[in-house]
């Protein structure tokens, strides 16, 4: 136990100017600080001590100078510099506190050491802080003991150092298979060990694909933790669940979250009140909107992305009268989604009045007159005026009016034809591309199958022969309004007629596992590539795109590729060698995968 001093008069008490290590008023005698004799070094001469009274500021701005040119003052009055000066008849070589400038250095930090022990000993206890609640409980069933150590190897991989970035070799990256990993245990609805939560949550912060299946997996118990530690405030963004969160039928607890809680706290307690009563999210929302800042106004207006509907129209309208441009072309785009909005139909008069039914000799196609000017009330409705650079005005401005006008408005202005035979018609004046992209951007935007089929047209055809869009990225977006099953059989047939050089963005959106035909058509396609001598480094990210998504029971399948064949003449040398050395770490990565699913399962 640590020996207690009864409080006496003290004799010294330190100064104000002794900054952040001075001593309180009222120090004890004897304690630390308490006397300038006290606590000194007393291997350092008296006439080379420095006075308890010299500020910490002081001995800083001597430690920056140097004590030759700013000598801090010693006990005896005269200067660091002078004691230096007549010590250099002492003890030969300069001992500090004896002879040379090292006299008055040695003299600076004992002044600095007995301060930092003068603030040590002054410190007052701190006022005990309200214990945090209790963790709240999680009634989901623990990991198997197998898939608990898994959890701990993967999230130990992700935290070790990284390699020099050569030649991958044959092992499994484990870090790339940890969202695979939590998935399965969210699917299969397991609760995350509690050991385990503050590196789950150093995971999620640092690679942000985690995060919603992290937290998922890391539950209640997670976000209360998360709730304890600034540096994971962002896991309470996408809590809408959260029991850190008020009960959304408790209007006092949800208004008082809502006008003092921490930015992520609003975001979340706004998602949990519109999944649980839209309307009243937006009443929430209007009660500060006004005195919100801009970033923080867009933000919340791009959470009415999630179940957004007519009633929500009146609240965007007023928003496109925004002093912020953001939040503005936000609330345009969302008002553009609902086709019966009045901003939609604004847009639709526009547009069709740009684009109508023409005559290329005597066939039919389509004729564009695009917009001569963006005047104000264009600009209100999301219209952005200035394009970016290497944009023509007109085209910059036809898109935007197109894109945001209701597809179901062209067939009838085309006399009845479907979306496929409208994209069919040639566009006079070199229109087609403008035109054809703005109408991707619809498809997209207002999830429209049928449009988007027609704008992707077959898989066998060239990108850039394509109805649509020669763009990967556009195409990409335009599979994700496909169901899975057809966005995943579209892609294979892409692979089997144009190889996979162009697949890469395409394969991101199908659904994983990759089921048949998507995940023998990449085989295949990964075979041809290697018989034809290609360069293997070519196919990095597929092949890394195979390792997390290919089924794992294509693994026997693989064996076969994994030996070297013999090298075409014409091949790059040695890539016969990366071939086999990428199909091995594929075969043990699938492997791998296997063997966690099967510790994941509840029977284990």
């Amino acid at each position: 136990m640590p020996r207690t001093t009864t409080p006496t008069t003290p004799t010294t008490t330190a100064s104000a100017a002794d900054g952040p290590t001075g001593a309180p008023t009222g120090a004890p005698t004897g304690a630390p600080g308490a006397h300038p004799a006290a606590g000194a070094n007393t291997d350092v001469p008296a006439s080379t001590r420095l006075p308890a009274a010299t500020s910490w500021e002081e001995l800083v701005t001597s430690a920056l100078l140097g004590t030759d040119r700013r000598p801090p003052p010693v006990a005896s009055g005269t200067r660091a510099k002078d004691v230096a000066k007549s010590g250099a008849k002492g003890a030969p070589g300069g001992a500090p506190g004896h002879a040379g400038p090292d006299g008055a250095a040695a003299a600076l930090l004992s002044a600095a050491a007995l301060h930092t022990v003068r603030r040590r000993a002054g410190l007052l206890p701190a006022p005990a802080a309200p214990r945090p609640d209790p963790a709240p409980a999680d009634p989901r069933p623990p990991l198997p003991e197998a898939a608990r150590s898994r959890l701990n190897r993967l999230l130990a991989d992700r935290a070790a150092p990284s390699g020099s970035g050569g030649r991958r070799g044959t092992a499994p990256d484990l870090t790339e298979l940890i969202p695979q990993w939590l998935a399965a245990a969210n699917l299969h609805g397991y609760r995350a060990p509690d050991a385990a939560l503050p590196a789950l949550l150093d995971a999620a912060r640092a690679r942000t694909d985690l995060r919603p299946h992290a937290l998922a997996f890391a539950g209640p118990r997670g976000l209360w933790l998360a709730g304890l530690n600034p540096e994971w405030k962002f896991a309470l963004r996408g809590a809408s669940g959260s029991s850190l969160l008020p009960d959304v039928t408790d209007p006092e607890a949800v208004h008082q979250l809502w006008e003092e809680g921490l930015f992520a706290e609003r975001v979340a307690l706004l998602a949990a009140v519109r999944a649980h009563e839209a309307g009243a999210a937006r009443v929430l929302l209007a009660t500060t909107w006004a005195a919100e800042r801009a970033e923080d106004r867009l933000m919340f207006v791009d959470s009415l992305r999630n179940g957004l509907s007519g009633a929500d129209e009146d609240f965007l309208e007023q928003a496109l009268a925004d002093r912020s441009r953001n939040v503005r072309t936000t609330a345009a785009e969302l008002l553009s989604a609902l086709p019966e909005s009045a901003l939609a139909r604004r847009m639709a008069a526009r547009a069709l009045s740009c684009v109508s039914p023409g005559l290329t000799g005597t066939d039919p196609s389509v004729a564009v007159e695009a917009p001569h000017e963006c005047d104000a009330a264009m600009q209100r409705d999301g219209v952005v005026a200035l394009p970016p650079s290497g944009r023509g005005e007109r085209s910059w401005w036809l898109g935007q009016l197109v894109e945001s006008s209701p597809l179901a408005i062209w067939p009838e202005r085309f006399g009845g034809r479907d979306a496929r035979e409208i994209v069919a018609l040639p566009v006079a004046d070199g229109w087609s591309e403008e035109l054809h992209a703005a109408w991707c951007r619809a498809a997209v935007r207002q999830r429209d199958p049928e449009w988007a089929r027609a704008l992707l047209g077959t898989p066998s055809t060239p990108p850039s022969n394509s109805p649509g869009t020669a763009s990967l990225a556009e195409r990409s977006k335009l599979l994700v309004v496909l169901p899975a099953a057809e966005r995943a059989g579209w892609v294979a047939e892409f692979i089997a007629a144009h190889g996979l050089s162009e697949a890469f963005q395409l394969l991101g959106v199908c659904p994983t596992p990759w089921a048949e035909p998507l995940g023998r058509s990449v085989v295949d396609a990964l075979e041809i590539a290697r018989d034809a001598g290609s360069y293997p480094w070519s196919f990095s990210g597929v092949m890394g795109l195979a390792e997390r998504c290919l089924n794992p029971a294509e693994a026997g399948h693989l064996e076969v590729l994994t030996t070297t064949p013999d090298e075409p003449a014409d091949a790059s040398p040695g890539a016969n060698g990366y071939w086999s050395e990428a199909f091995q770490r594929l075969v043990s990565t699938l492997r791998l995968r296997a063997e966690m699913d099967a510790e994941l399962a509840p029977d284990r």
